[in-house]
């Protein structure tokens, strides 16, 4: 049987491949999942802090403060070790404000264009944060792999399709949506934060 902990949980993102994946992690929590779909009134949110847990926690408490339901934020970097753990905290907007996936990739790309296979090591790290009134919590996933020299695979988003997952042979765009949240970046700190809401918010 599932134990209900709150009665709502608002996602705190208007990216709706991110909402998917984190609808699907909360799924055992037996809570109503509510996203900023249902909150015309919340504009983006600004992503003002130095690091991923900064700028997941801003925007857990932001959401938090306006609609006054527990929230729950992820922000996701890539870290590519050739670039100097670039993008990073500006994966989302590596080639500019409001660009596309592709045009994020064809950057990459392009900025590693003259790197070898065996220096192009990378990781995908994702902090997920919660807020609520009286509790706030955090955790973290990250996955090791590497950038291909061409996009592979018509699955997943983002950098999904350049990113070749460690020992798994095939980037996160060959993979189905269950392969890819049972050991990514975002499954596995999703994983964490759903643990730890069933200790904590009993």
């Amino acid at each position: 049987m599932t134990m209900k902990i709150v009665k709502d949980i608002v996602i705190a993102t208007h990216n709706p491949d991110k909402k998917k994946e984190i609808v699907i992690a909360l799924n055992d929590l037996g809570v109503n999942i509510l996203s900023l779909d249902n909150f015309p009134e919340i504009d983006e949110i600004e992503e003002t802090g130095s690091t991923l847990l900064e700028n997941s926690l801003i925007k857990a408490r932001t959401v938090f403060a306006k609609t006054g339901m527990p929230a729950i934020a992820d922000d996701t970097g890539l870290e590519v070790d050739a670039l100097n753990g670039a993008p990073g905290i500006y994966s989302a907007r590596y080639a500019g404000i409001n660009v596309s996936y592709e045009e994020n990739v064809r950057k990459l790309l392009s900025e590693m264009s003259s790197i070898e296979m065996e220096s192009r090591t990378a990781r995908f790290r994702t902090v997920i944060s919660y807020c609520s009134l009286n509790k706030e919590l955090w955790t973290d996933g990250v996955i090791e792999g590497s950038i291909t020299k061409n996009p592979i695979g018509g699955k997943g988003f983002g950098y999904d399709p350049v990113f070749r997952v460690l020992n798994a042979r095939k980037t996160f765009a060959e993979m189905t949506k269950q392969e890819k949240n049972k050991i990514s970046h975002r499954g596995v700190a999703l994983n964490k934060m759903c643990n730890l809401l069933k200790e904590n918010l009993k």
